[in-house]
């Protein structure tokens, strides 16, 4: 059967089941990690399938040893409860506190699934959008103020932002939990990508009794397949949340002995992590520029990923993602992330060899060359 006669999630399933198949892919398209993992990580899972782990259940919060170090690793008051994956954590956090007649606040663009699962508990999503040159292309306190009611059960910020790289300051994030008390929402602060951004507060530190922070081990330490992240929560918060979890037997055992190995050595691997994703946005950036009607959209990029203008090129960003899969390197459109924008640009991982940076730079004007000629594109997830 070809792509063109599936439909809806076989399509989808489809299109992923062939990049997976393909060897030798080079992975540049969803943020993940491809740098060769820390040996103490591979150790810690090896070992814990050596020792038979993995033919009991996890506990449904997670090993107490991993909870406390996310916690730690946070440096938030708090409980984490540890889930399959981050996309859990706030699945969770969506399912216990969104209704028919509430209204989910977010940006756009943003990761789009909270709020897909939002609209499907019932609630009203209400997208703030944030595609401005003139504030630097970042949600503002007043935009966020002019948008919240009492119907607000939810505030989803992402930060750094997916798929912008934009970071918010403490004061900014002071200012978003202010306006989420005020007005009797939970404020979720997605901390996916943290790890990337010169400086960064969670919210919970600013404000423990009102906000929410998820985390993931997929991007900083390359556990994506893996399906470990955590959601953050003051305590009050646990006995609420706990039933909507979608991992009541608990995250991966192997997966949860990986992630705390992987925070036991953090700050050795995230400085080598770090280097080569500078080094590789860095050529990126030189390429970009050096490329007729491309432009980076936010410079420096605090997260492990740059989002690139096309719209002056006239090169449609599916053309030019599908231009680059037939060459063997997966990048992103911006349909992926917002409707709205989606158009004007194509997205770029960063955390991959450096050997990878240097194979998406030589194709550049290859690429841009051949998208201009593709008319018929595939469907794209």
């Amino acid at each position: 059967m070809s792509q063109h006669t599936l439909s809806g999630p076989n399509l989808r399933n489809r299109y992923f089941d062939s990049l997976c198949a393909e060897k030798g892919l080079i992975w540049m398209g969803q943020n993940t990690n491809h740098i060769p993992a820390h040996p103490a990580v591979e150790e810690a899972m090896v070992a814990s399938i050596r020792a038979g782990e993995f033919n009991a259940y996890a506990p449904p919060l997670g090993f107490e040893s991993l909870r406390a170090a996310i916690v730690a690793d946070l440096a938030v008051p708090g409980e984490a409860m540890v889930t399959e994956g981050g996309v859990n954590a706030l699945a969770m956090a969506v399912r216990a506190r969104c209704r028919p007649g509430t209204t989910f606040v977010t940006t756009d663009p943003t990761w789009k699934w909270p709020g897909l699962m939002a609209a499907q508990m019932g609630a009203e999503v209400i997208e703030l959008p944030i595609w401005d040159p003139a504030t630097h292309y970042r949600l503002t306190p007043g935009q966020l103020a002019a948008s919240v009611d009492h119907r607000t059960a939810l505030i989803y910020i992402v930060d750094p932002n997916n798929p912008l790289g934009i970071s918010y300051s403490r004061d900014e994030i002071a200012a978003f939990c202010e306006i989420a008390r005020g007005a009797g929402a939970l404020l979720i602060h997605d901390c996916t990508y943290r790890d990337f951004a010169e400086d960064h507060t969670p919210a919970l530190r600013i404000d423990p009794e009102n906000a929410v922070c998820s985390t993931s081990f997929s991007k900083w330490l390359g556990l994506a397949g893996m399906r470990i992240g955590a959601l953050v929560v003051p305590p009050r918060l646990v006995e609420e949340f706990a039933p909507f979890s979608a991992s009541i037997l608990g995250a991966s055992v192997v997966a949860q002995r990986g992630a705390e190995a992987g925070l036991r050595v953090k700050p050795e691997w995230m400085a080598e992590v770090r280097r080569i994703n500078r080094a590789n946005q860095e050529m990126i950036r030189q390429a970009v520029e050096a490329a007729p009607g491309l432009s980076m959209v936010v410079w420096p990029s605090q997260a492990n990923f740059l989002c690139i203008d096309t719209t002056a090129s006239g090169i449609r960003p599916e053309a030019l993602v599908e231009a680059y899969r037939l060459r063997g390197v997966m990048i992103r459109q911006g349909t992926y992330h917002t409707r709205r924008f989606g158009d004007r640009f194509i997205k770029v991982s960063t955390t991959v060899p450096e050997d990878w940076g240097r194979r998406f730079v030589a194709l550049l004007p290859e690429a841009m060359e051949a998208a201009r000629g593709l008319n018929d594109v595939a469907a794209q997830f």
